[in-house]
């Protein structure tokens, strides 16, 4: 008889789902995952994973078309469209399928449909109830559960994705064909990462926000570097801008776009919409629990825990930053207090956010204006690569890296980096934040040389005034 008493039920196998399940495994708690439609969830399925393996061909499609600049000749450059999706989604597979195999190896249960939160049984444990193709439910009982049934693409009126014309992430990661003009509304990390695809891969690509600037949540600089290079590549991009009702004929779609009160029509064969995510929030029995729900997402404390005791919320379902790594250390952390270990809240300030797009983009704690805005004094510094020796021979030029410092304590306050590589590099920063060292330990660290790294070492003088090489 298979058991269906546990210490922990997990609901969702994401990056938050499944890794708290290995981890209750490791901490030998009994432990089960019930997922409803792919283990991995969207990050390996349609999100992280995907876009990532379609960024790298649409950059050795760059690479290709700019020989010359290395001394290269190549005649009849071409690519197989159907092939670059399908080894998208070749990767994809293989790594949930991984996920399986270590659910499989650390003994998890994994029930597979609709887990719904079902009050509570005879002696208090919590019930799930697990329903598949309309079948009788599975009741599955645990002292402790946790919710990590993710997000889905936000949804606006006259925005819809209808499969052919207006496309989610899901559409645009797996068309049948590349399309020649695409409008992408919205310019956060998913719509910025599409239109650097595309646009490299010889789509004739416009960028829509609605803010006033690109990657608003970046640094301004930021946004402004990144802006620039798109806008060198070729992509159109406007901002503060607001996109009407679509309309659509049998073979294109027109766009009304009104930008500093004059209307504008766009035409294009397909729109991507990347206006931001909501919770999974329905169907999975908050309704007459304590559970709080603020615009789409379970409200928790500092230790992920919700109103409803011995229920918590991780990852994009708990809130922002929306952020697969977020989701794990959350798992990990919600997991061990669960177990009775001393733990540390998360500081969002701390979490690092990554951009895939050209030029790649990464970040950490307070952008300049924040850091002001909360009351610090600062130090800035800034290092362009274009003065970095690696970047050059790389022919990589393009990018900045910048730090924030608080002017009384030397504490690193933040870090933003466009450039080459950046998304491989913010850890060094990261790790800095997360163990509070100030200008003196990253002035007095040695960066190798020749590496595009050695920028950040820069960075970190220029704050106070001791670059060497700019």
């Amino acid at each position: 008889m298979s058991q269906t008493d546990f210490d922990v039920i997990v609901i969702g196998g994401g990056p938050g789902g499944y890794v708290a399940a290995l981890r209750a495994a490791q901490l030998k708690l009994s432990v089960a995952v019930v997922e409803a439609q792919h283990l991995g969830g969207i990050c390996l399925n349609w999100g992280c994973i995907p876009t990532k393996a379609l960024l790298r061909a649409s950059e050795i499609n760059h690479l290709l078309h700019d020989l010359p600049a290395y001394g290269f000749k190549a005649e009849g450059v071409s690519f197989d469209f159907k092939k670059i999706i399908a080894r998208s989604r070749a990767v994809s597979k293989q790594l949930a399928s991984g996920v399986a195999h270590l659910l499989k190896k650390a003994k998890v249960p994994v029930f597979n449909g609709f887990g719904k939160l079902d009050g509570t049984s005879a002696n208090g444990r919590r019930k799930v109830l697990v329903t598949k193709d309309g079948a009788n439910p599975t009741t599955l009982t645990a002292q402790h559960v946790i919710l990590a049934t993710g997000a889905r693409a936000r949804v606006l009126p006259g925005l819809e994705p209808d499969g052919k014309f207006v496309w989610s992430y899901k559409e645009a990661l797996v068309p049948e064909e590349l399309p020649k003009r695409l409008v992408v509304i919205g310019s956060g990390a998913i719509g910025t990462e599409f239109a650097s695809f595309y646009r490299n891969m010889g789509s004739d690509v416009t960028l829509v926000e609605v803010a006033d600037r690109i990657l608003p949540v970046e640094d301004e600089e930021i946004s402004q570097l990144a802006r620039k290079a798109f806008e060198k590549q070729g992509i159109r991009v406007l901002t503060g801008a607001k996109v009407g009702a679509l309309q659509k004929t049998a073979t294109e779609v027109t766009i009304p776009v009104t930008l500093n009160d004059k209307t504008d029509t766009l035409v294009a064969d397909r729109v991507i919409s990347a206006v931001g995510i909501v919770g999974n929030v329905e169907n999975i029995g908050l309704e007459g629990t304590k559970i709080q729900v603020d615009r789409t997402h379970v409200v928790t404390d500092a230790l992920c825990r919700t109103g409803e005791p011995g229920v918590y919320a991780i990852g994009d379902l708990a809130g922002a930053p929306w952020l697969a790594h977020k989701a794990s250390h959350e798992a990990v952390m919600c997991i061990e207090a669960i177990a009775g270990r001393a733990v540390h809240p998360i500081d969002p300030t701390k979490i690092p956010g990554c951009t895939y797009c050209r030029p790649q983009i990464a970040s950490v704690g307070y952008t300049e204006a924040k850091a002001k805005d909360a009351g610090y004094k600062v130090r800035v510094g800034k290092f362009p690569l274009l003065a970095n020796g690696k970047a050059l021979a790389m022919g990589e030029p393009d990018g900045l890296i910048k730090t924030v410092f608080d002017a009384a304590t030397g504490e690193l306050l933040g870090a933003h980096m466009i450039g080459a590589e950046v998304t491989e590099m913010i850890q060094g920063y990261v790790i800095a934040r997360t163990a509070e060292l100030t200008e003196a330990e990253l002035a007095e660290t040695i960066f190798p040389h020749p590496t595009i790294s050695e920028s950040m070492h820069e960075a970190v003088l220029a704050a106070y005034d001791g670059a060497l090489h700019f």
